[in-house]
């Protein structure tokens, strides 16, 4: 259970340093940038984490996976960027994609 866990840890901390990018100006702000730098920091400490029972291809999957969902939709919520239809396909297909690795890979454990 802690696998799932540090997972949602680290894709709500990638999520939130990627969705800060935007406001660090390119690192010229100064509490952007460290919001950047300590929430990627976080994500991968938590990635690493759960590669002690998920191969590196799942959880990559995963966290990316559910990664770039959550960018989209805080983009939007955010920065008012809204998905055209090959994009929400596109993300359709991610979610198709880590449900298939989980339901039917051998090399999945969750």
């Amino acid at each position: 259970m802690n696998t799932y866990i540090y997972l949602a840890i680290a894709i709500i901390a990638e999520v939130t340093a990627t969705s800060t990018l935007k406001l660090s100006e390119e690192f010229t702000r100064p509490v952007p940038s460290l919001i950047v730098i300590v929430a990627f920091g976080v994500s991968l400490y938590f990635m690493t984490l759960t590669l002690r029972t998920l191969p590196v291809g799942v959880m990559y999957a995963f966290w990316s996976g559910f990664g770039i969902i959550l960018v989209t939709i805080s983009g939007l919520l955010f920065y008012r960027q809204v998905p055209d239809l090959p994009a929400i396909i596109g993300m359709l297909l991610i979610i198709v994609g880590v449900i298939i690795i989980n339901v039917y890979s051998k090399v999945s454990v969750l």
